[in-house]
């Protein structure tokens, strides 16, 4: 037996279960405070499906994401009686009742409480968290199925390729996630066809103003634009993004690990402008640039031979705000750039292993829809934070911790799991 499978089927990883490590992720306090700044309070005390309840109730089903609403609120209820939180005389609720109660929370609370718990989880002892003192995170998108209702069609748009039109409306759902412990800590929705300000790049610009001084944002090709440069960078955080093959870098240095120092130029100063061309003796010199015009950068680039057969020799060029090359040499980021497929394996566990692979989405509405999403996005959270710990305390990287069997797992102990 594989370690990984030591850890994630042994009474260790049983026993940080059980002693309520999901609770801890997603506490009780920070679900009232959320409920609350979300103006959306209990209208009546007594009530057996009261805020705090339904958002544990909307985790729940994205942690039993193939059972029907009965089924998961009497899971639910039976935690809820282990804690003392649900009188004996109650009955589960019908599933009428628990859509109202769904409509009555509205997605508010959870996108509230989502900003407040979720923060980076992997400290300085989990394997592959960090680069010197930058903490690896990365951005990437995903896209959720829901029902083809007029109500989501309307809201979320239909996308249509050479078969015809999608059988089901798209949410697009950009996160930026921590690579060690593949914890989400930002997310940003939106409609897939819904036009100018719902794409992946307009939607990842909502989060850069959250990054912090510590992180190193790792980005693929597809999120590049001066604009969302600019914005990131501003922040202070450090930066290491793919960009296209047609983004001009010019080599104002050579420098001895193979990078280049350079500088990204506004597209809005085309090449037939003068004043790129001032901007580029100025940047030869080493002057200070607007900054709205013109960011210093440093350039590596890279071959990868052929993969899987694909018959690519792929050049890979990465830009970043690491100008010093002492401190992050040309082949460390080269390496550290694709830890960016970390998001994609927390992508895959939220999609293939919580929600199950080609599953719909539940929800008939826009807005319950949203609602399904932040749930699933605190539970797997919640499960992520539980595995980050216990790779963490075991000495190993959390990615040989079975996602799958962990989930199994919290499955069958979900007694402990929910506080009331």
């Amino acid at each position: 037996m594989t370690q990984a499978g030591l850890v994630a089927g042994s009474r260790v990883l049983t026993d940080w279960i059980s002693l309520g490590v999901l609770a801890s992720a997603v506490p009780r306090d920070a679900v009232d405070e959320a409920v609350a700044a979300a103006g959306k309070g209990a209208r009546r005390a007594g009530g057996k499906l009261p805020p705090h309840v339904m958002v544990y109730f909307v985790m729940a089903l994205a942690l039993f994401a193939g059972d029907d609403y009965e089924e998961v609120a009497a899971r639910l209820a039976e935690t809820l009686r282990g804690w003392g939180g649900w009188e004996k005389d109650w009955e589960v609720p019908t599933r009428g009742g628990i859509t109202q109660a769904r409509q009555r929370l509205g997605p508010e609370p959870l996108e509230e409480l989502f900003g407040r718990v979720a923060v980076p989880v992997a400290d300085l002892d989990t394997a592959g968290a960090f680069l010197g003192p930058w903490r690896l995170m990365a951005v990437d998108g995903v896209e959720w199925d829901v029902p083809d209702t007029p109500a989501n069609r309307a809201f979320f748009g239909s996308t249509a390729g050479p078969a015809g039109p999608a059988p089901f409306p798209k949410v697009r759902v950009v996160t930026i996630s921590e690579c060690g412990s593949h914890a989400a800590v930002a997310a940003a929705l939106g409609p897939v066809a819904g036009g100018k300000g719902s794409g992946e790049q307009a939607l990842a610009r909502r989060l850069y103003p959250g990054l912090d001084q510590d992180w190193l944002l790792i980005a693929d090709r597809n999120f590049y634009s001066f604009a969302g440069w600019c914005t990131a960078a501003d922040t202070g955080a450090a930066l290491l993004w793919r960009v296209r093959s047609n983004v001009p870098l010019p080599v104002l240095e050579p420098l001895p690990d193979g990078s280049w120092r350079s500088v990204l130029v506004s597209p809005r100063i085309g090449p037939s402008i003068p004043a790129r061309a001032r901007l580029l003796a100025a940047a030869g010199r080493g002057e200070d640039l607007p900054e709205d015009q013109a960011r210093y950068v440093r350039a590596i680039e890279y071959a990868v031979p052929d993969r899987d057969g694909n018959g690519k020799h792929e050049r890979i060029i990465l830009v970043t705000t690491l100008t010093d090359f002492r401190a992050a040499p040309a082949a460390e980021l080269a390496r550290t750039y694709h830890q960016r497929w970390e998001h994609e394996t927390g992508n895959a566990q939220l999609k293939t292993y919580l929600r199950g692979p080609g599953r719909v989405l539940r929800s008939q509405s826009p807005a319950m829809a949203e609602q399904e999403i932040w749930g699933y996005l605190l539970t797997h959270y919640a499960i992520s934070a539980l595995t980050c710990a216990a790779a963490t305390a075991a000495g190993i990287d959390p990615d040989r911790v079975k996602f799958k069997r962990t989930v199994r797992i919290i499955r069958r102990a979900i007694g402990p799991a929910f506080p009331p």
